[in-house]
């Protein structure tokens, strides 16, 4: 099932499919790492639901709301 990474909930994992961003948004989440076929594990959002802190290639990043909406995901198990 694929669905967008903003609505993952809390160590749901994924792979990501596609970037459905262009331009200067899509630029920036390649250079952070955010390549198709990268497993990423949300793993946890802020109270109002922005930003969302997701694991990627072992590290910790901080994405805003409207960035995930862009990384359309593959859940997994």
């Amino acid at each position: 099932m694929e669905k967008p990474l903003d609505t993952f909930s809390a160590q749901e994992k994924g792979v990501v499919k596609r970037i459905s961003a262009e331009g200067k948004l899509k630029r920036r989440l390649f250079d952070m790492g955010i390549t198709r076929g990268a497993q990423i594990i949300m793993q946890k959002a802020a109270p109002l639901g922005d930003p969302l802190e997701i694991n990627i290639r072992g590290y910790e990043l901080t994405l805003r709301k409207a960035e995930a909406q862009a990384v359309i995901m593959e859940v997994t198990d």
